[in-house]
Formats: C-alpha cells, sequence, structure tokens
C-alpha cells in the first residue's frame, strides 16, 4: 500500500510537471537513458551478457533461499541475516536490471519522470539496506566468536528480527531524503541521463537547477551510512582477529577464521565497488567509470554473493550434498515400496 500511494504521488507530479513552463522553457516528464553503447552488435552481445548474469543471480539467490529454510541446520542466527542478504539481493538486482535488459532491445530508451525517481527510491533502499544488513552479519560473527556464551541471548530470533528491521528502516529513510530532494529539481534542458539507470549525480547533471543541495546532501547521507556500517564492521573484525589470535590451536584459528571469510569477500566486493562510486566529487566522476562501478554494485555483487557462501562455507555445502541425496533417496524408495508393502526396506533415521 506505501509503494502504491509512493507511486501515485510520483506520477501525479510528474502530470503537474508536464503542464509547467519555466520562462521560455518547457519542463520534461521523460528521461532518454543512453546505456552503454548505440551499436546494435554491442547491445545485443550485452543483453546476453546481463541476462545470464540476472539469471544467474536469481537462481542463485533463490536456491540458498531455499536451501535454508528446508534444512533445519541451518535454522541459525548467521543464516537468518544470510536468508535476508539473498532476499535483498534480488530485489536489489531486480530494481535496475530488467529495465536495463528492456533498453538494450528497444529502439528509444525513454523512461517516464515518475517511473525514473520510482526506480532511483527503491534502488537507494535496497542498497541501504544491504549496506546495513552486511554490517549486522559482522555484529553477528563477532558475537558468535568474542562472547559465545551469550550468543544465544544476545543473538535471539527477536533481536535478529529487529536488527533486519532496523537495516530496512535506514534504507527507507535514505531513500526518502534522496528522493524527497530530487523533487526540488526542474529540467528544462537535454533530457539524456547518461547512464543505464536513474541514480543521483547522472540526474542532477542535467537539472536546470542548481543541484549542490543534492549533491551535498547524497554526500552527507551516503557518507554517514558508509561510515557507521564500516566502522560497525571494522570493529567487529578488529575484536575477532584478537579473539582468533589469542588462539592456542591452528586448527581452530582457522575454522574460527573461515567462518568469517565469506562476509569478507561479500563486504569487499559491496564496499570497493560502493567507495568507488561515492568517494569522489562529481567534479572528478568519469560517466564510463562509474558505468562500470555501477554494473559490480547493482549486478555482479548480487550475482557473486550466494556463490560464494556456497563455495566457502562448509555448512552450506553440506546442506546442498544432504538435499541431493534426499532427492536420490526419495525416488528409489518409491520405487522400491509395492502396493503389498508394509516396511521400508530401510530405516530413515
Amino acid at each position: 500500500m506505501l509503494t502504491l500511494c509512493f507511486s501515485m504521488s510520483l506520477l501525479s507530479y510528474s502530470n503537474c510537471v508536464v503542464m509547467m513552463d519555466k520562462g521560455n522553457h518547457t519542463l520534461f516528464a521523460e528521461f532518454v537513458l543512453s546505456g552503454f553503447s548505440e551499436h546494435l552488435n554491442v547491445q545485443a552481445i550485452l543483453f546476453m551478457v546481463f541476462l545470464v548474469v540476472y539469471v544467474i543471480t536469481l537462481l542463485g539467490n533463490l536456491g540458498m533461499i531455499v536451501l535454508i529454510r528446508i534444512d533445519s541446520r541451518l535454522h541459525t542466527p548467521m543464516y537468518f541475516f544470510l536468508n535476508c542478504l539473498s532476499f535483498l539481493d534480488i530485489c536489489y538486482s531486480s530494481s535496475i536490471t530488467p529495465r536495463l535488459l528492456k533498453d538494450l532491445v528497444a529502439k528509444r530508451k525513454v523512461i517516464s519522470y515518475s517511473a525514473c525517481l520510482t526506480q532511483f527510491y527503491f534502488y537507494a533502499t535496497f542498497a541501504t539496506a544491504e549496506c546495513y544488513l552486511l554490517a549486522v552479519m559482522a555484529y553477528d560473527r563477532y558475537m558468535a566468536i568474542c562472547s559465545p556464551l551469550l550468543y544465544a541471548v544476545s543473538m535471539s530470533s527477536r533481536v535478529c528480527a529487529l536488527l533486519v528491521a532496523g537495516s530496512y528502516i535506514a534504507g527507507l529513510v535514505n531513500a526518502t531524503i534522496h528522493t524527497g530532494f530530487a523533487f526540488r529539481l526542474s529540467f528544462c534542458g537535454p533530457n539524456v541521463i547518461n547512464h543505464f539507470y536513474c541514480e543521483g549525480p547522472p540526474l542532477y547533471a542535467i537539472s536546470c537547477t542548481d543541484p549542490t543541495i543534492n549533491e551535498v546532501m547524497m554526500f552527507v547521507v551516503v557518507g554517514f551510512n558508509l561510515l557507521i556500517t564500516s566502522l560497525i564492521i571494522l570493529l567487529s573484525y578488529t575484536y575477532i582477529l584478537a579473539t582468533i589470535l589469542r588462539m592456542s590451536s591452528a586448527v581452530g584459528r582457522y575454522k574460527t577464521f573461515s567462518t568469517c571469510a565469506s562476509h569478507l569477500a561479500a563486504v569487499t566486493l559491496f564496499y570497493g565497488s560502493a567507495a568507488s562510486m561515492y568517494s569522489r566529487p562529481s567534479s572528478r566522476h568519469s560517466q564510463h567509470l562509474d558505468k562500470v562501478a555501477s554494473v559490480f554494485y547493482t549486478m555482479v555483487t548480487p550475482m557473486l554473493n550466494p556463490l560464494i557462501y556456497s563455495l566457502r562455507n562448509k555448512e552450506v555445502k553440506d546442506a546442498l550434498r544432504r538435499l541431493i541425496d534426499r532427492r536420490k533417496v526419495f525416488p528409489s524408495l518409491k520405487k522400491s515400496l509395492t502396493p503389498g508393502t508394509k516396511q521400508l526396506p530401510f530405516s530413515l533415521a
């Protein structure tokens, strides 16, 4: 209902924009996304590549969600957060990729004003929520390794739910701030956005209104979010590293650190691409480099996250092996049973 109301408000605002004039300029109600290239051959190749990436993203994250839900051994706080991360990755990628795939095969890459701000809103929500969720996952590892006796109490189901809800609230607040400030912008000049989706800096670049306030707000709010979450992650892993170094057993140190390796890889991918986009002032932005960074940020990272957690996590690999074995067992069980059979040929215990 909230999403519907927000979309309707954006649509009504865009209709108002169509009716207004500013001096001798007509305000635009739609934009053209420049994308990556105008060459049809390049667009066809990019379409196939991004389609494969998106399918892998959906299958990998949906598979992770199903695996965690059906295997009771994975019903722990760590995998609850991983389940939420997979859901966020699906939403995050889906806010960008389907539109990009459509534009790659369309003659006119046109997006309406309301659709543009709606995409901006959901993209900012899911990106910020994932940022905070990665910090929550680092805190979870800190509690599990540094305070194992208090872990069950400190990371109860209620606490986990509140932490995830807080991540979403942070995402909604961030998106509302940026989208709200975007309403003050007017667009009366070129309506071509030099990007493949609606994002802050490319949108500000074509505004007839001075976007300084928007750029400052983006720098402050995004910087605050990155700073807070980065500090949580750094402090968590500082204490984790100190705890690991105090362990006498080399095998114990390896096993303990291996539980954090997947999360560290996911954090490095996400924050590395995000920092390359938002750490530079707008005057130093290279549109080409921003597009490449955005591909990693919005499509590659959501695709790699389930692969990282499945390939580097023994518990996930064991759960996947049990699922495969179960699928082999039950078909053979069905074939071995006859109408007159009263007992199973073997025990499932």
